[in-house]
């Protein structure tokens, strides 16, 4: 059964979108609501992983996908152009927190505290290939105190990273590496985590619904960095971090896909062993 057969037969009209948790993707959908678009959508909250998961299966049909999902199943789905979660220098949200310089690594254990394929796939990468290392990588909680009683080092994104470089790494003494700043230092350029796609079968069947959601999010983040302020006030009121620093981490990250951006994927794509086949088609 295909997607206008399954629409036709749940009676569903609205697109089911994919909303990531974390705070750095607040500018992205916190001006749904003022604009109206947020009724024209059913969305679902998860983690960047749960949601890419449920892209690939089918159970969403536009959402954000990290970006090594997206290369993985390339021939499936379809960029929205101009939107993303990236940076061109530090990002903040995805760190190495160490004991020890990192070029000591060799044969450590490091934590990876998220199931993020992208962020660990990137810390592999730099500390393989910049760093000459080869840790001894294990998953855990991502409990910073914790992680620091097994390993010498820990690869943590998202709130829980913000949170053990900004409170928890500075009070125990401990490096913090960006991992954002780290690849803009060795390749001259930006990096995407996750990108906004739709299915090549939703996106066959509804060009026009899944057209009207890319606007939406557009001016959502349009509205949201032009009131940034805002944005960051409403945020500090039940997240652990001040205003200042809210809207310090919005204006850092990139939420751009443009020309530079796409170069950046080509190249982590290259040195990661994706064939040229899996590149970003935009719509």
């Amino acid at each position: 059964m295909d997607t206008s057969e399954r629409d036709a037969e749940s009676g569903r009209t609205r697109p089911r979108v994919g909303h990531i948790q974390f705070l750095n993707c607040v500018p992205l959908y916190w001006g749904l609501a003022r604009t109206g678009a947020l009724l024209d959508l059913e969305l679902t909250k998860d983690t960047p992983e749960k949601l890419s998961a449920q892209l690939v299966d089918g159970d969403l049909d536009i959402g954000p996908v990290t970006l090594m999902e997206y290369l993985r199943h390339a021939d499936q789905l379809v960029a929205l152009p101009d939107i993303a979660v990236g940076c061109d220098g530090p990002v903040m949200s995805c760190v190495i927190v160490s004991q020890v310089p990192l070029e000591r690594l060799d044969g450590e254990r490091v934590a990876l505290g998220s199931t993020s394929r992208t962020s660990v796939r990137l810390a592999e990468l730099l500390l393989t290939e910049r760093y000459g290392v080869a840790p001894d990588y294990f998953r855990c909680p991502p409990d910073l105190s914790l992680m620091m009683q097994e390993a010498q080092a820990a690869v943590l994104i998202g709130d829980a990273a913000l949170r053990a470089s900004l409170h928890d790494a500075p009070r125990l003494g401990l490096e913090v590496h960006d991992l954002g700043q780290m690849w803009k230092d060795w390749t001259g350029l930006p990096f995407v985590f996750a990108i906004w796609a739709a299915r090549r079968d939703y996106y066959t069947a509804h060009p026009d619904a899944v057209h009207d959601v890319h606007r939406a999010f557009l001016a959502s983040r349009d509205l949201s960095l032009d009131e940034v302020e805002k944005v960051a006030e409403q945020a500090a009121r039940w997240e652990s971090f001040d205003q200042d620093l809210l809207r310090r981490y919005f204006t850092t990250l990139d939420f751009s896909l443009g020309a530079d951006q796409l170069t950046g994927i080509a190249e982590f794509a290259r040195r990661v062993g994706f064939p040229p086949s899996a590149r970003v088609d935009l719509i």
